[in-house]
């Protein structure tokens, strides 16, 4: 076996210690079914539902992992400022905690959280429901344009 030398495996930090996700008595699982039950992924973008299982499938057991944007990025064939954008609903939904490599770095430990008991805030439900309609308003009104356009 060979002997690594001068390099050291990296020191991991726990952002959130009190956070770390527990097995529960149904067995092992990365992804609670809570997300589902509880409305999270009604308040999620299609982006961020993908970034957050990334990072459940790459995490170490307390749920961290060290995989920097741009990875995430190619992994899911997506913009940088969708991965960016999905990072940020994830930590205001206080799903996922960072901290930082060290003092000035760009890049970081991401953790994935065990979910609050309190389920998704209202305000995000509220957005996201706006966001579908917009949506909805907006491929309504594209599908008639193309209808106008083909007679």
């Amino acid at each position: 076996m060979e002997k690594r030398v001068g390099r050291q495996s990296p020191r991991v930090i726990v952002p959130r210690p009190d956070r770390v996700r527990q097995m529960g008595p149904a067995g092992f699982g990365w992804i609670d079914a809570r997300l589902v039950r509880d409305g999270w992924l009604e308040v999620m973008p299609a982006e961020a539902v993908a970034v957050y299982l990334f990072l459940c499938l790459v995490a170490d057991r307390r749920g961290v992992s060290w995989y920097r944007r741009d990875r995430i990025r190619q992994a899911l064939d997506v913009s940088e400022e969708q991965v960016h954008t999905a990072l940020r609903r994830l930590h205001d939904l206080d799903l996922v905690a960072y901290r930082p490599f060290s003092r000035h770095a760009s890049e970081g430990f991401r953790q994935v959280l065990s979910l609050p008991e309190s389920g998704p805030p209202a305000f995000f439900a509220q957005v996201e429901r706006l966001r579908s309609l917009c949506r909805s308003e907006s491929e309504a009104d594209h599908g008639n344009d193309t209808v106008a356009s083909a007679e």
